[in-house]
């Protein structure tokens, strides 16, 4: 119990070093006084964008600086707590301790990850874009899997998800689907994942039962609000009605009322089917052309990113940022960061942190272990 203990101490404070520095606490410190003094400015609302971005600021900061110091409060209190039921040789007591220990374990893991969200979107939800590859069934059905893989995930982080558009296959799967991820740094967390995904299996539709190759494209931009300016001509534009597809009632199958817009520059197309009303898409997908121009910014302000259309060269070969073998052996690997586990099954029902974790590291070109830093 005595090792475990210290162990469990050491990683906390490890963890909250960690932090301290990501932080750069002293300049976290001054710069929440003077975001404190300017919130209090009696004429702070008369620019609502200026003061919603001083107060979304402070909240971050603050929110940053509590987690570090309830980290500091719950290692000092509980090694405190193990000391005396040791000295009293109170077993039940030094139980306590232990568990309280565990879960600021688990808090302080959680906010050495959450310190590598600081991109300018990064608290924002996200669209996610799913698109099957070449190879009809197998690869319509490998979306529909990622598919299914991206919800779990959402929704084991109390996120919500909701269908914006889906293109189901002729005998399976889905040919593509946008889904709307709304919750606490929802891009942050997921904007890493753009990119191809790579699966090999024994077909379910193969006779033979061969093996069989499978791709599928993931891309992930921010919803963005309207105090985002994204300056797009109607002549750059072209506007398509269309009948929607699959379930929904007698009205959305007998009327055009899905969209799609198309940006004629970017070729970039939005479309959205899941309202009844034409106006209500519309507007949606608007929202969605906004949010994927505005992700192009940022991609092109990221250095270290490659730009986004030269990752979208083709969904095959040469082109995949995961691998997820089912046979001959078991794993997913990542084939940028080289993390790998061989338990698909535990990834494809949403256990991606690990994952994440790794590339959102490497992006921002940081030890992931904090002797390293």
């Amino acid at each position: 119990m005595r090792a475990e203990l210290e162990a469990l101490s050491r990683d906390i404070s490890k963890s909250v070093a960690l932090l301290r520095r990501r932080l750069d606490w002293d300049v976290a410190l001054r710069r929440l006084d003077e975001l404190d003094a300017l919130s209090e400015r009696p004429d702070l609302w008369d620019n609502p964008q200026e003061a919603q971005s001083l107060m979304r600021e402070r909240n971050r900061i603050q929110a940053s600086v509590e987690a570090v110091r309830q980290l500091e409060r719950d290692l000092t209190d509980n090694v405190e707590l193990a000391e005396m039921a040791e000295a009293e040789g109170d077993e039940d007591m030094i139980e306590e301790a232990r568990k309280g220990l565990v879960e600021a374990k688990i808090r302080a893991d959680r906010a050495e990850l959450e310190a590598l969200l600081s991109g300018e979107a990064d608290g924002n939800d996200a669209y996610l874009e799913i698109n099957a590859g070449a190879g009809g069934t197998e690869s319509q059905d490998w979306a529909s899997i990622l598919r299914r893989m991206y919800v779990r995930w959402a929704q084991s982080r109390g996120m919500s998800v909701e269908e914006i558009e889906e293109s189901v296959g002729e005998e399976a799967g889905i040919k593509s689907s946008t889904l709307l991820i709304k919750g606490e740094n929802a891009f942050g967390w997921l904007k890493t994942e753009s990119g191809v995904h790579r699966l090999v299996r024994i077909s379910p539709f193969d006779s033979a039962a061969k093996r069989h190759t499978s791709f599928s494209s993931v891309w992930v931009y921010p919803v963005v609000d309207d105090t985002i300016v994204i300056d797009i001509q109607d002549k750059d534009v072209r506007i398509d009605t269309y009948r929607a597809s699959g379930a929904g009632g007698q009205h959305i199958n007998k009327t055009d009322s899905a969209v799609r817009i198309t940006h004629l520059p970017t070729g970039i197309a939005c479309a959205s089917q899941q309202e009844r009303s034409q106006h209500k898409n519309r507007d949606i997908a608007w929202k969605m052309l906004r949010a994927r121009l505005y992700e192009m910014e940022l991609q092109k302000r990221e250095a270290a990113a490659n730009a986004l259309e030269d990752q979208k060269t083709d969904i095959g070969w040469g082109h995949q940022i995961r691998s997820y073998v089912l046979q001959p052996y078991q794993m997913v690997k990542d084939l940028r960061t080289w993390a790998e586990t061989s338990d698909p099954s535990g990834v494809l029902d949403g256990d991606l942190d690990m994952f994440m974790a790794a590339s959102l590291a490497q992006r921002v070109g940081v030890a992931t272990d904090p002797d390293q830093e």
